[in-house]
């Protein structure tokens, strides 16, 4: 499974379609944990841009802080999972935290 967060500064960007760059990585589902991670700057914003951009790097879910609804439903149509209301923490930290099922979700940060 391969997971993606919006990060901005090393933490988690609230505000998925203006972040700097994509953490990636893949992970090992039943010994939860990271294989592999990776950093990648996304293209431009332009609306409907990242679900494709995503879905082409095989990203299953997407950790986020914060993301509208029609982006969600662009997401779902592609098959990638997303949950909004993470807190702003380091990638590595969220995506343990996900694996362990201990991720405590809050307000979505940009739902409109």
């Amino acid at each position: 499974m391969k997971i993606a967060i919006p990060v901005q500064n090393n933490l988690l960007c609230q505000h998925f379609g203006h972040c700097q760059q994509f953490y990636i990585c893949e992970v090992n589902e039943s010994q939860k944990e990271i294989v592999t991670h990776e950093l990648v700057t996304p293209p431009p914003h332009e609306p409907g841009l990242l679900p494709r951009w995503l879905h082409e790097r095989n990203v299953n879910v997407i950790i986020t802080g914060g993301m509208g609804q029609k982006a969600q439903e662009l997401f779902a149509e592609r098959g990638i999972q997303v949950f909004p209301g993470a807190p702003s923490m380091q990638p590595e930290e969220l995506v343990k935290k996900y694996l362990a099922g201990e991720l405590i979700y809050g307000e979505n940060a940009c739902d409109h």
